[in-house]
């Protein structure tokens, strides 16, 4: 093999000609050898020339694009563009536009019920549902708004898995579960997608009370491998007797650890199951947006998958030379087996799965029926337990130009125009608090080398792409790594960089053990900002930041603050610049600032011009919260009409956004009765507490409500251990009430009507505070 491998591997210096001239030089070097036996069949021998023929070129080229169809390879940055594969262009099928518009009538739509109504669709009425499915998504969500790209991205993948296996007796788990609308309209609930994450709606994930179509429900990332092995095993063990699993997973959340702590398990098991990778080269939301990888997606593993070339004739290849390697003599069959490695590791490193314990089978365009359904078949009817692990090349957003020509492809959308893909917004007074932070953390890095930028796929969400557009050498995307990200951060603190680590308060919910042990243990100042604070609105109970302050809140030495508005937010990221003490933690909810109008008038704030300052920011002392307004508001100076008595007098201590309802229902309450005082107070902290406001606004009022975005476990558990062990409620003449979220999963609705339902808006406080005061009376409750 050595003096064969190594003329071989020195072609790969040599233009194309030279290679075919000294690749019939290898083959008569071969032969002479006796590596071709005389024993094998003249046809056979010829066969088996020919393979080597191309065993060994592919060893001479070094990328193997010599032998990858021209429409899998693009010239930009060598990276394979799913498009280009594709074999309808942008998969487009209706009038040229703008306007874009579907069919007028979906008539094979309209005659599947379920699953099982597919079984008897021909191949050409497949692809006809195919166009319909993607239109009545496309309908659907231009009037709910949603996640839009993804589900056309697996538009053809849904038709195809749902016409193969059976559900529900088959298992299909869809990981994050955002591309499942098309999945949705199949299974049963097209009557229900006007719905769609709204009040009493569907879900816009998989969720198993919804539908027994929904084998597992997901939202977060990097479950459905390890939950396809579940049920794999489960199957096996109960003796059922079909075992079809089916985990289908993006490139994005195939970079998060999960993924490979299961596919190692499942190749060490040999469990039966099938991994649909499905690979759009959108890592991130959105992929594309510059740090200090550059502006290619946040993964070392898309670019990785983007070279797993392999085409269906060297797939036929592998497997023919598997089925004849036997027959060769034992030194030919190490030879062929080494050369077959190399060669597939070198034109497409698909060997990282196989060596996980997979049988790779790929890159297959997601979007060809034709292709598509014969191999998911292949697969179902296989007697193997071994896992598979199928790659498919897909496009998010195909069949919609709208979406291909949008630098996120249109991933979440608000209701849009669906002739133009011109989405329906609101117009906002003041800036969402997302680039509030970013801005202000961009002043910040501006005067301070030292402070950089993490996210784990969310440089959109976080705030990081305004960053990285600034400092793109200093923002890190570390793909959907979470665990990563916290532990990353802590090592750049420990060598004296500021590192502010962004990440949705229900994603830090994944690297809960890297904040404890790495950074907590430790004292190592990482600043975790963490968006999406609270309820979250439509995205429903798997994006809820309902637990950030009772699960942090319980850990030593952290610092964590809560901004009530815009102007906070810009002086609680100035005060973590300059906090050096140990890790601290700012929590803030999706939404936009107030604007100067309501900060002047409801809040007390002295504006000069009435304008806010875009970048003055105030470095806060840390532990200590603030009074917003006392009896009779911010102006009244304690007027003597109102609360003469303690018993007139209550508080109230926000932590975060709720303070602007607090104020609400304070002017509120104190119209409807003129002796009622009201005193509003902002804690800022949760840790350390403002212990002596507390002591003062226990000392000076009958009453004193706490009032938070959080679960129970929280702010206000915190203030009613303190009040306990200080002695403050040990005479009795002080009520305490925590106003918190109830103990249960809100699902999807707006934001307003989750506070609704949770009793935290201006309305449920007010009546808190008029209970309490002896205002109104309180129904007692008769047992029946």
């Amino acid at each position: 093999l050595s003096p064969v491998a190594s003329l071989a591997l020195k072609l790969t210096h040599h233009p194309a000609w030279v290679r075919s001239e000294h690749l019939q030089r290898i083959n008569k070097s071969a032969h002479a050898k006796g590596h071709c036996s005389a024993a094998v069949p003249t046809k056979l021998k010829k066969k088996t020339m020919r393979l080597s023929s191309v065993a060994f070129l592919l060893l001479a080229s070094q990328t193997a694009e010599a032998f990858t169809p021209a429409s899998f390879v693009t010239k930009s940055n060598n990276v394979v563009s799913p498009l280009s594969m594709t074999h309808e262009g942008d998969g487009y099928t209706g009038p040229p536009g703008p306007p874009y518009s579907g069919p007028a009538v979906k008539p094979v739509l309209d005659s599947v019920k379920t699953p099982s109504d597919m079984k008897r669709l021909s191949m050409g009425e497949l692809k006809q549902l195919a166009n319909e499915l993607r239109w009545e998504v496309l309908e659907s969500v231009s009037k709910t708004g949603g996640h839009l790209s993804s589900s056309l991205g697996v538009n053809e993948l849904t038709v195809a898995l749902h016409y193969v296996f059976d559900m529900p007796e088959d298992d299909i788990i869809w990981d994050v579960s955002h591309q499942c609308y098309g999945h949705k309209i199949l299974t049963g609930r097209r009557e229900r997608m006007p719905s769609l994450r709204q009040l009493g709606g569907i879900s816009g994930f998989c969720k198993r009370s919804e539908s027994e179509y929904d084998s597992f429900g997901a939202g977060h990332s990097t479950t459905s491998i390890s939950a396809a092995q579940g049920m794999s095993i489960a199957k096996s063990l109960l003796n059922k007797r079909k075992n079809n699993c089916i985990a289908v997973i993006g490139d994005g959340a195939i970079t998060g650890g999960m993924a490979y702590e299961a596919m190692n398990s499942a190749g060490y098991l040999r469990s039966r199951m099938i991994v649909v990778l499905n690979d759009n080269g959108q890592v991130s939301l959105p992929t594309g947006t510059p740090s200090a990888g550059g502006t290619v997606p946040a993964s070392q593993l898309s670019e990785y998958t983007s070279r797993l070339l392999v085409s269906k004739p060297f797939q036929d290849f592998r497997d023919f030379a598997k089925s004849f390697n036997k027959l060769l003599p034992e030194d030919i069959q190490n030879v062929n087996k080494r050369i077959d490695e190399y060669a597939r590791g070198l034109a497409t490193g698909g060997t990282l799965f196989e060596e996980l314990g997979f049988y790779y089978v790929g890159p297959v365009d997601g979007h060809d029926l034709d292709n598509l359904i014969p191999i998911l078949e292949k697969l179902r009817d296989s007697d193997s337990s071994k896992p598979v692990l199928l790659h498919l090349k897909t496009v998010k957003g195909y069949g919609y130009p709208p979406a291909l020509q949008a630098s996120d492809k249109m991933h979440g959308v608000a209701k849009f125009d669906l002739g133009t893909g011109a989405q329906i917004k609101g117009k906002s007074v003041a800036p969402s608090l997302t680039s509030i932070f970013a801005n202000a953390l961009i002043d910040q890095a501006t005067e301070d080398r030292t402070i950089v930028g993490i996210t784990a796929a969310m440089p959109g969400g976080t705030g990081m792409d305004i960053f990285g557009r600034r400092f793109p050498k200093r923002t890190y995307d570390v793909g959907i790594a979470e665990q990563h990200a916290v532990t990353m951060a802590a090592g750049m603190a420990a060598e004296g960089l500021k590192p502010f680590c962004c990440i949705y308060s229900t994603f830090l919910q994944r690297g809960y053990d890297q904040v404890v042990h790495d950074v907590a243990t430790q004292n190592l100042p990482v600043r975790l900002i963490l968006d999406r604070a609270g309820v979250v609105g439509n995205d429903g109970p798997t994006h809820h930041g309902c637990y950030d302050l009772a699960y942090l809140g319980c850990i030593p030495k952290l610092t964590i603050m809560s901004p009530s508005d815009e102007i906070e937010l810009r002086n609680m990221i100035a005060t973590m610049a300059k906090f050096d003490d140990g890790p601290s933690v700012c929590r803030y909810p999706r939404g936009t600032g107030y604007g100067a109008d309501v900060l002047q008038d409801l809040f007390g704030y002295n504006l000069e011009n009435g304008e806010i300052d875009a970048h003055a920011a105030e470095v806060l002392p840390i532990g200590k919260g603030r009074i917003i307004r006392g009896p009779g508001g911010f102006n009244a100076n304690g007027q003597a009409s109102r609360g003469k008595e303690k018993k007139d007098r209550v508080a109230i201590l926000s932590i975060g956004t709720r303070l602007h309802e607090s104020l609400l229902a304070a002017n509120q309450a104190e119209e409807m009765d003129p002796t009622l005082g009201v005193t509003v107070a902002d804690a800022r902290f949760m840790k350390p507490l403002d212990v002596d406001l507390i002591r003062q606004l226990a000392d000076d009022h009958s009453a004193l409500i706490t009032v938070e975005e959080g679960s129970i476990g929280g702010f206000g558990d915190h203030v009613l251990h303190f009040l306990s062990l200080d002695g403050l409620l040990d005479e009795g003449n002080l009520k305490f009430r925590p106003m918190v979220l109830p103990d249960k999963y809100f699902e999807t609705a707006t934001q307003y009507e989750q506070y609704e339902e949770a009793g935290l808006n201006a309305e449920h406080i007010r009546g808190t505070i008029m209970r309490l005061a002896k205002r109104v009376d309180v129904p007692v409750l008769e047992e029946a």
